[in-house]
């Protein structure tokens, strides 16, 4: 059995040989009969061709599944990588934004805030401080705000504070640097005003609500609601004819006035250095002296 096997080992043996040395010609004709073969009868190798792709197509497509399963993954991760840095991008562009608008919103309020402090009424006797309001730093008050501006600007206490819309209280304490402004609404706040209308005097009192008491009228005056109320004048510590508020209603001779300032978004006010201008003082003593030793001479 061995020695058989051995036999054929070595008769196939020249064979193998031919075919290795001659594979490259034998390949060679091969093409060119292909070549001749599909001159001559074209419709033959179209239909083989056909046959070959039809039943190679199958097995092409599920060993092209692993690549399109890779080329698509790799195509999410590119996806994603670019959605990753455009998030990126578009949140600090989203922070830089909102900086931009908080400091336009800011200007913005800053723009109104001095427009309408130089839409108030200004009287002719009276110098302002602007000043910003910087929170409420508490004490024995209790409707108040802190401003920015103090001695070293030329307040003092007392001094009128005033905004766009109208007076908005006076100056109850001061520091070098900050003082605080007494709201028109603190219970301790007494400002003289009277009513346009009829030019009666009274006194505005604050109760720590938003609504103003115009009380201590004189006795039958005549008022109604939408009445205006503005500052007298009167002790020289207010300007007159600053604006305060329009009557709701009345009740026992005592009128309540809804303020035109808004106190809840009070941003600058103007602190007011009114100089009131006394007439010049008489001597009436050392006239009377003068005209008692007139005649003696």
């Amino acid at each position: 059995m061995r020695q058989r096997g051995g036999n054929t080992q070595r008769d196939a043996m020249p064979i193998k040989v031919v075919v290795q040395r001659f594979a490259f010609v034998l390949l060679a004709a091969a093409a060119v009969a292909l070549m001749l073969f599909n001159k001559s009868n074209t419709g033959a190798v179209e239909r083989f061709r056909t046959v070959i792709l039809d039943a190679a197509s199958p097995v092409l497509e599920v060993l092209s599944q692993p690549a399109i399963t890779i080329s698509r993954v790799m195509e999410e991760a590119r996806f994603l990588i670019h959605l990753h840095d455009e998030n990126a991008r578009l949140r600090e562009e989203n922070a830089r934004l909102k900086h931009w608008q908080a400091a336009a919103l800011r200007l913005q309020q800053q723009h109104a805030g001095l427009t309408a402090l130089l839409n108030a009424r200004q009287d002719p006797t009276s110098t302002f401080v602007a000043a910003r309001v910087i929170g409420d730093s508490g004490g024995p008050f209790v409707r108040t705000v802190l401003l920015n501006a103090g001695s070293r600007d030329g307040v003092a206490k007392g001094q009128a504070a005033i905004n766009g819309d109208g007076l908005v209280g006076r100056v109850a304490e001061v520091g070098v640097r900050s003082s605080r402004i007494l709201l028109l609404t603190d219970l301790n706040s007494r400002v003289p005003a009277i009513l346009e209308p009829s030019r009666d005097r009274g006194v505005l009192e604050g109760d720590n609500t938003n609504i103003l008491q115009l009380s201590y009228l004189s006795a039958g005056v005549q008022m109604s609601p939408g009445d205006r109320v503005v500052t007298s004048g009167h002790g020289g510590v207010f300007p007159a004819e600053l604006p305060i508020g329009t009557v709701t209603s009345v009740s026992d001779g005592v009128a309540f006035v809804q303020p035109f300032v808004q106190f809840h978004r009070l941003d600058y006010v103007r602190i007011v250095k009114h100089n009131l201008a006394f007439p010049p003082t008489r001597d009436v003593a050392g006239q009377r002296t003068r005209s008692s030793s007139g005649p003696s001479q």
